[in-house]
């Protein structure tokens, strides 16, 4: 059982493990149209997008303080009334019923320009959590491509286990075929039959981690995996150079760029503080119509316009507390930034050298696994001629199929690091990696909302 050298060395195992997905399935699955999946299925980024619009109310309701708020009331009642009064106007007795309605509105003028920077800040959330939801796109195409490729390795490594126990049942009838005619002792048979005991162990262990490797599958994509066809890296996608890698990260990667925008949230919650301390200008009109207010007025129609102006002066000192708290919360977003971006440059660098480390790693397998197949073909060879013995054959078949399992291990994480290192600088989306699926757009949402003065309704119909 020679594996194959260069180029078809490198595709070892997922060629085995498409082999082996499409003897259960004759339908394919690309590791594109799996991450297409993801994205449209994954339940952690849809609850991520309603989240997001509901973010999004938060900007008309900001808007709102630029809106007349206006309300109208009603009533109806029953009154007796018995006046006596001393003078030549006798009295005045009866009963009326008093009812009414009005309307008023009222509309605020100024408010220390806390209107506007509600809504400034509003809005700079609204991007925060597009950068959220950007970041968590990232994570579960991220989670995808890992789940997609342990699935090829369990599948290959399970294969390479079960053809190892083939070879070591072969093996262990040989010895006991030698043992029958006096070649070897009972020590060789034991020998054999341990490994094979070894090997069967192993591959029920592969057995189990295929089924939790389609489990997670299944629980990130939301299908289950048939057919799996080879994953390929994506370094062309990623920059060429580490410090350009790093320049990309520290400057696109959501974790950067919500940060960004909590500092200006942060910086506008200071200004709302600080509106708390500037005058309130209102004006307010109201109608209101009775009827029957006393027996002998039987309708009263009221008319009012009145603007008002409320200055603050002292109040306890609570709106100065909240502007120093304010001020806090801001530098704390400031260090948070820097802490993000520290972050990201150790997240570009690990996965960048990662990624270096898989490359070369695959290299050293490929001549380890064809050292490997000679070493075995001359020991077997030898131990024909009593030179080995039964132990040194096992020992070789043991190190080819480690190397294999070597080999394969770092072709799945040539294919995961690579992905791993786009996330890290920002660009791992729909849009680059080219998703066979429609792109979800969160400003769509957004404009619907926006601007809505009433309706209880959703976009969507709910």
């Amino acid at each position: 059982m020679r594996a194959p050298r260069g180029p078809a060395a490198a595709l070892l195992f997922v060629v085995v493990a498409g082999v082996v997905g499409a003897s259960a399935d004759t339908r394919a699955e690309t590791l594109q149209s799996a991450l297409a999946q993801a994205y449209r299925n994954n339940p952690q980024l849809n609850a991520e997008r309603a989240r997001l619009r509901a973010t999004d109310e938060t900007v008309p309701q900001a808007l709102s303080g630029y809106r007349p708020t206006i309300s109208a009331t009603a009533d109806v009642g029953v009154q007796y009334l018995d006046t006596r009064t001393t003078t030549a106007t006798g009295s005045v007795s009866g009963t009326t019923v008093p009812r009414g309605f009005g309307v008023t509105a009222t509309q605020t003028l100024f408010n220390g320009l806390r209107t506007a920077n509600r809504t400034r800040a509003a809005e700079s959330g609204v991007f925060a959590g597009r950068e959220g939801l950007r970041l968590l796109e990232q994570t579960v195409l991220v989670d995808a491509v890992t789940a997609y490729m342990d699935v090829l390795r369990t599948q290959a490594e399970l294969e390479l286990q079960r053809r190892n126990v083939e070879v070591l049942e072969e093996q262990l009838r040989q010895t006991r075929d030698r043992f029958n005619v006096g070649e070897v002792t009972r020590t060789d048979v034991a020998q054999a039959e341990s490994r094979l005991a070894a090997a069967r162990s192993a591959a029920l262990a592969a057995e189990s981690a295929l089924v939790t490797a389609r489990a997670v599958y299944r629980r990130v994509i939301g299908a289950e995996p048939t057919g799996l066809t080879p994953g390929k890296p994506v370094d062309r996608l990623s920059p060429p150079s580490l410090p350009a890698a790093i320049a990309r990260g520290v400057a696109e990667n959501p974790q950067v760029t919500a940060a960004m925008y909590g500092i200006d949230v942060q910086l506008l919650q200071v200004k709302i503080a600080e509106g708390a301390l500037y005058p309130t200008v209102t004006v307010q009109g109201s109608v209101q119509q009775r009827f029957d207010a006393t027996p002998a007025t039987q309708r009263t129609l009221t008319a009012s316009l009145i603007g008002q102006i409320s200055i603050p002066i002292y109040q306890g000192g609570a709106e100065y507390s909240l502007i120093r708290q304010s001020k806090e919360s801001l530098a704390q977003q400031r260090l948070n930034l820097e802490l993000q971006r520290d972050l990201v440059r150790a997240s570009v660098v690990q996965e960048w050298g990662s990624l270096v480390a898989a490359k070369a790693q695959i290299e050293a397998a490929q001549a380890q696994v064809a050292a490997a197949e000679i070493a075995l073909n001359g020991v077997r060879e030898e131990a024909r001629v009593g030179q080995r013995t039964t132990l040194d054959v096992l020992n070789a078949q043991q190190e080819l199929v480690n190397a294999r399992v070597t080999l394969v291990r770092a072709q799945r994480d040539r294919v995961v690091f690579s992905y791993r290192l786009l996330a890290a600088t920002g660009r791992l989306s729909p849009q680059v990696l080219g998703l066979p699926v429609e792109v979800y757009d969160p400003r769509v949402h957004y404009h619907q909302v926006r601007d809505a003065w009433f309706g209880v309704r959703t976009p969507d119909g709910r």
